[in-house]
């Protein structure tokens, strides 16, 4: 069989409509995914553009988490700190009891309760630690001195050259033995006991001591908390402006590949309609055909 001949003004109607049909499909599309480009057919440009800029803001979101982490790292020593140094304050109001008791018994007890006080300086420090990093006291190796360090980065390179990050350094074994006032009270030793129940000058001046070791102490666990409050803070700066890049990011991405759906939904409109007047033009033209039929 030959093939079916159609007139110019058949074949130009219905190509028109095969066209609208095109764009149809291509609107509704864009309407169901709400993206005006789907794939790098569409636009490879704006697709690997898009692309790029949501790899790196999905990079940022690893490193914001990364940054709210060593935040969080960072509350826990402060807070460890300053339930230390509510201790200290006790030791301290312990000691200044001591030296105003006239009786070597009485003395001798409220060294008993200073050496448990001493002791949970140690315990707060030991559990002031946040997924498994602990800036008071050394969690990764106990062997080691000094205590654990807190490396935090603030950009995805990896070359070192490139790296952006922040170090904080927990506190030294100096820092805390200041902290624990190891030179005024051994923990748990009868001696310190015995100390404290002597008459004459010897008590007092060994509580002297101790209350002077406190006082030492609280400067020194006020000034770790400084530190380690202005390295929260830029931290929270940084996690800051991480946010508000990622956003822009992923701002920059949407705009070059999602659709207006008010203008796909105007479109929609728009081009059924065209569809409809084109089959109208098609049958118009088909009827031209069909008189020259009737003359048979």
């Amino acid at each position: 069989m030959g093939d079916v001949t159609l007139s110019t003004s058949t074949r130009t109607n219905l190509l028109s409509l095969q066209r609208t049909s095109g764009l149809i499909g291509r609107t509704q599309e864009r309407l169901a995914s709400g993206l005006k480009v789907n794939s790098a057919i569409d636009d490879a440009l704006a697709f690997f553009k898009a692309r790029n800029l949501n790899a790196r803001a999905g990079d940022l979101s690893t490193i914001k988490d990364q940054i709210a982490n060593g935040i969080s790292t960072i509350k826990a020593a402060v807070q460890g700190l300053e339930s230390i140094e509510a201790v200290l304050k006790q030791a301290k109001a312990l000691a200044q009891s001591a030296v105003s008791s006239p009786e070597s018994s009485t003395r001798a007890k409220l060294a008993s309760q200073f050496n448990e006080l001493r002791s949970q300086v140690d315990n707060l420090a030991e559990d002031a630690k946040f997924n498994g990093v602990n800036l008071l006291k050394n969690t990764t190796n106990p062997f080691t001195a000094g205590s654990d360090q807190l490396t935090v980065k603030f950009n995805e390179r990896t070359t070192t050259a490139a790296v952006n990050q922040l170090i904080v350094s927990g506190v030294n074994t100096t820092d805390f033995a200041s902290i624990t006032a190891r030179s005024a009270v051994a923990t748990g030793t009868a001696g310190d006991t015995t100390v404290w129940g002597q008459t004459g000058t010897a008590a007092i001046t060994a509580i002297n001591s101790a209350i002077r070791a406190i006082d030492s102490a609280m400067v020194t666990v006020r000034q770790v908390s400084q530190t380690l409050g202005t390295n929260s803070s830029l931290l929270e700066i940084r996690r800051q402006f991480t946010e508000n890049l990622i956003n822009t990011l992923k701002g920059g991405a949407s705009e070059l590949v999602n659709a207006d759906l008010n203008e796909e939904s105007a479109n929609l409109l728009s081009l059924q309609t065209r569809q409809q007047l084109g089959t109208i033009s098609l049958s118009i033209a088909q009827q031209s055909e069909q008189s020259v039929l009737r003359l048979f």
